[in-house]
């Protein structure tokens, strides 16, 4: 398991979320760490987590401006 901190691209995380996760090993699970903005952000980075073939196994908000969702990707 790892953790990735993308809160430093503030609203420009999602491409780097999807590299990230494209780079991951099927069966590994990653938490990703990012500022909301608005709930539009979590929604599209649950979708890409999604379309990308990965299981989301939490997503939680964990303070007043940034979410963490943890995905375990899944097999090619």
């Amino acid at each position: 398991m790892r953790r990735v901190d993308l809160r430093h691209l503030k609203g420009e995380f999602l491409s780097a979320l999807g590299q990230q996760i494209k780079a991951s090993e099927a069966g590994e699970v990653v938490i990703f760490l990012f500022e909301i903005g608005d709930f539009g952000s979590v929604k599209a980075a649950l979708n890409l987590a999604y379309n990308l073939n990965c299981e989301i196994m939490n997503s939680l908000k964990f303070n007043q401006v940034d979410w963490a969702i943890t995905i375990k990707k899944g097999k090619i």
